[in-house]
């Protein structure tokens, strides 16, 4: 049995080509689809986060929206660039989104991926102390922002408040329960996986991973899982750790899923160079006729190894559209693997 959600990247773009044309669309069509995920009896609704560029990029609004639509969906991120964001701030705002959505936040963050801009975080105010990266920047950003969601008090209150306060030392308000651990990693390293795990956070593990040894990428991918259970367990944590893999999967099931897919361009890895210096390597896409793809998937060694799949979608077809791929997935696809 897996978890099955949808990833949306939030791409719009002002053509005729595109049925999501402005960021309203973008926005709008977000809680759509998750409202027909939902109708559809998929598990979860995660959305990406890209600054300085035509796709979804500030969540909690877009997350308190479809929380507020939905009552069963998990609804998520992947991932939000941590350079870029105020932890105590972050905190607040995902303590009312996930009270709003009833418990149901299962928020992603990383180091965050290759810009639109150079150095965008400088533009938000950020800049990394002397001698860390941008990377150790973001990470100690991620480990602020899980103080905050543990809901120790920390800040002195003010001897002739406005309102009364509770006794001791104040936490952010509001808090949310149990959000602490709903924070998943977005890693791209296997190093990175560890350090999430030891952290007690769940792990993402997108279709880009850093190359770490020049096997297919579902291999490198399943040993970077394996990496992160065996740190996670011997960190004593007391709950079972989630993790996802996400993956481009389309059954083709009829003329218009064969004409958008059915031209096989994307049925190997490819090898790039994020950052100018980072060797990276990009997962296939699956597209194929039912029973072939139940094959095809049967022997993805990094999907195995995962408890949850996110799936994602070309969002710029639209809602019907994409409701219909994530259909035929759940109805087609995950029974005939044992998903369903």
């Amino acid at each position: 049995m897996k978890t099955i959600g949808f990833l949306s990247f939030g791409h719009w773009a002002p053509s005729p080509q595109s049925g999501t044309r402005s960021a309203g669309d973008a926005l709008l069509q977000s809680i759509d689809l998750a409202v027909a995920a939902e109708e559809l009896g998929a598990d979860g609704a995660y959305f990406r986060v890209h600054h300085f560029a035509r796709q979804l990029a500030s969540p909690f609004p877009l997350l308190a929206a479809v929380g507020a639509k939905t009552s069963r969906i998990e609804i998520g991120t992947a991932v939000i660039d941590m350079r870029y964001e105020n932890p105590l701030y972050m905190a607040e705002d995902a303590g009312a989104a996930d009270l709003i959505a009833g418990g149901r936040l299962q928020l992603g963050i990383s180091r965050g991926s290759p810009e639109q801009v150079i150095d965008g975080w400088r533009y938000f105010g950020y800049v990394p102390e002397d001698g860390k990266t941008d990377a150790d920047m973001g990470r100690q950003h991620a480990e602020i922002f899980l103080r905050m969601l543990a809901g120790e008090g920390f800040a002195e209150p003010n001897p002739r408040p406005m309102f009364p306060n509770p006794p001791g030392l104040l936490r952010l308000e509001p808090y949310s329960e149990g959000l602490r651990e709903r924070i998943w990693w977005g890693a791209g390293s296997d190093a990175t996986a560890v350090w999430a795990a030891k952290l007690g956070m769940n792990l993402q593990s997108s279709t880009l991973k850093n190359d770490e040894t020049g096997e297919p990428f579902h291999v490198q991918q399943a040993r970077q899982i394996r990496a992160y259970r065996q740190a996670w367990k011997e960190a004593d944590h007391t709950r079972e750790p989630r993790v996802s893999v996400s993956r481009s999967i389309f059954a083709l099931v009829d003329d218009r899923d064969r004409a958008y897919f059915g031209n096989g361009s994307k049925e190997q890895d490819s090898v790039g160079f994020i950052d100018d210096m980072t060797r990276a390597i990009f997962g296939r896409s699956y597209a194929a006729e039912p029973d072939a793809l139940i094959e095809q998937l049967r022997k993805d060694e990094g999907i195995a190894e995962a408890d949850t799949l996110l799936l994602t979608v070309p969002n710029q077809l639209g809602v019907a559209y994409n409701a219909h791929v994530i259909e035929a997935i759940l109805k087609h696809v995950a029974p005939g693997l044992g998903w369903r």
